[in-house]
């Protein structure tokens, strides 16, 4: 295992645990404004339902997030274990994604501003591009491609 990988592990970690925050967080609140609003749970069996009858949606919505780009960033961890090249860039870079995800959601799940969540969504978005083309640069040069 490369000497790098578990602080690129701890990376996933991190943001496996936000993604479990904010699922939990999703629950409590959909549980609460159901109960408040006494909304029978079959009620809101599907998304056009949930939609109609809920307002507290920043935490699905953000929930959904956590498995959009990041599915991004764990294929790049993935690759670069079976690669066995976790070079301290891929890290560094890691955690700034894994910061910014963080700032996303706390936006998402609280005041809710649009442009101040896309300045972390974007961001995030650039790092892990510009991680994959690292990797992908990386590797080729380790192959002798380019």
């Amino acid at each position: 295992m490369p000497s790098n990988a578990p602080a690129l592990l701890a990376a996933c970690l991190a943001l496996v645990l936000l993604t479990a925050a904010v699922g939990g967080l999703m629950l409590f609140t959909r549980v609460r404004e159901m109960r408040t609003k006494r909304i029978h749970p079959q009620a809101a069996a599907t998304s056009v339902q949930m939609a109609a009858r809920l307002e507290q949606v920043q935490p699905a919505d953000n929930f959904r997030n956590l498995f959009e780009v990041p599915v991004l960033f764990y294929a790049l961890v993935a690759v670069a274990l079976a690669l066995g090249q976790v070079p301290g860039w891929l890290v560094l870079g890691s955690w700034a994604f894994v910061a910014t995800r963080i700032a996303h959601s706390v936006i998402h799940c609280t005041y809710n501003r649009v442009f101040h969540r896309l300045g972390a969504f974007m961001a995030g978005f650039l790092i892990v591009v510009a991680m994959w083309v690292g990797m992908i640069v990386s590797a080729a040069s380790r192959t002798g491609i380019a």
